[in-house]
């Protein structure tokens, strides 16, 4: 049968691109590595297929049969009847860190790889489909070193002076997503999703004294603390075609994300001198942290060969979650952590010469480009860091006259660029490169995942 060529194909370049990425770079289970992911639950996502990662991250608006769309569940209806779309995606990330400290440049760099999302779109009834997803939501990496004074606070008691805290996590939430698209009326559809959240970030630091004074006999100081979650939330949706024709289509979509209490189960232990001591302290607590609410908004226009699109997403973390933590993360000084509301705007196109050339290959391929600003969720001492993306990428098409593609896609990247000179804050960037596969089985290529044969 067709569809298994077509899905050997595809795996094995899948394979193949595993085994590049884990032979050029060191690898980990983690899909961040920044100081900054020290506090909460760590760095988000960019959520979406390749495809739409590579256009800036826009997706609010795209409605396409071809595109697992996974930002707005109202464009799960325009899945064509008797049609199976299943998406796959992988990720290498390399992490750049400077910092300034004492007018001395420290630098630092670290490479992850892991999946991206798994999704899929089929129709349930007619204007009425079904989507499924399951992508990384936050992800926590770090391990930073500072010095600084003995700390009255610490759950430790002693005058021990200067101490050495080395800091290191690491873990991971991840957002599975089942939502189903209804079109009413020629046009406009609307959509329903419900995501569960769960995933476990493990923390620890160990303080070592630079010289003990005063009261008290201590080795070392190790702390260890986890974060457990398991949620659930919802999300609605709605797409309007204000054109829609065979030559052009311009869509316009939003969606509101009813955000939820997290709820995290912490742990957090002290021990002296190594993890496998007494402890000094334990701890088992449900922490305040909660998931925004949403709102997104976007317009895309698309033609034969053109296909714009614009999204703005606003963020409440602010508003929800109030001050976190307290530590040092430049020049030994101190800095107040509290989240803050976030807004980010996104912008991407897409190019594909001729889509039917049957003599020239690359003529079919689709070209695309995207950028991506706001600010991050958290501010430090009221400082407030920018970051933005630019993203560069294309599709080449697995047959011709068909929708089933492999992707390819790279980001580059920046955080607190804005503030890392005036504050002596870590400036952040990074380069991610992605390979994407998309399966799409239907009339157009003649593969029927899931028609009964009929005999004579």
């Amino acid at each position: 049968m067709q569809v298994k060529k077509t899905f050997r194909s595809l795996f094995g370049a899948a394979v193949l691109s595993c085994l590049a990425a884990g032979a050029a770079a060191q690898t980990s289970s983690i899909n961040a590595f920044s100081p900054y992911t020290m506090y909460g639950i760590g760095e988000l996502s960019t959520p979406g297929t390749l495809s739409m990662r590579s256009m800036g991250g826009v997706g609010v608006a795209v409605r396409n049969p071809g595109v697992a769309n996974m930002l707005n569940p109202a464009a799960f209806s325009a899945a064509p009847r008797k049609t199976f779309l299943f998406s796959f995606g992988i990720e290498g990330q390399n992490y750049y860190n400077s910092q300034s400290v004492d007018n001395t440049s420290k630098k630092s760099a670290y490479n992850t790889f892991n999946f991206h999302d798994i999704a899929f779109q089929i129709p349930i009834a007619k204007k009425v489909g079904l989507g499924f997803s399951l992508a990384p939501y936050s992800s926590v990496g770090y391990r930073t070193q500072y010095y600084r004074e003995y700390r009255p606070n610490d759950p430790v008691w002693g005058n021990i002076g200067p101490m050495q805290y080395t800091y290191q996590g690491e873990g991971d939430l991840s957002e599975v997503k089942l939502g189903v698209g209804w079109e009413p009326f020629k046009n406009f559809s609307v959509g329903i999703a419900a995501q569960y959240y769960w995933g476990r970030i493990d923390r620890t630091y160990v303080a070592v004294p630079a010289a003990v004074v005063g009261d008290g006999n201590f080795n070392s100081i190790v702390g260890t603390g986890s974060y457990s979650i398991s949620q659930f939330k919802g999300q609605v949706g709605l797409q309007w075609n204000a054109i829609f024709s065979p030559r052009r289509a311009l869509t316009f979509g939003a969606t509101f994300d009813f955000g939820g209490d997290l709820r995290p189960r912490s742990e957090e232990r002290i021990y002296t001198s190594d993890s496998s001591s007494t402890p000094v302290k334990g701890d088992t607590t449900n922490l305040k942290l909660v998931l925004p609410r949403q709102l997104a908004v976007g317009a895309y226009y698309q033609t034969s060969r053109w296909a714009v699109g614009l999204d703005y997403v606003y963020q409440n973390w602010g508003g929800r979650n109030k001050g976190i933590a307290r530590t040092a993360v430049a020049n030994g000084g101190s800095f107040d952590i509290a989240y803050t509301d976030t807004h980010t705007v996104k912008f991407g196109v897409e190019f594909t010469p001729s889509r039917y050339d049957a003599r020239n290959f690359f003529k079919r391929w689709s070209y695309r480009a995207g950028l991506r600003y706001g600010n991050y969720n958290q501010t430090f001492g009221g400082h407030g860091l920018d970051q933005y993306a630019v993203t560069l990428g294309f599709g080449i098409p697995v047959r011709f006259f068909g929708t089933s593609a492999i992707d390819v896609g790279v980001e580059y990247g920046s955080r607190g660029f804005n503030v890392s000179k005036q504050t002596g804050l870590i400036r952040q960037r990074y380069f991610k490169f992605a390979v994407g596969f998309s399966l799409f089985a239907g009339s157009e290529n003649g593969e029927y995942w899931f028609v009964r044969p009929k005999y004579d």
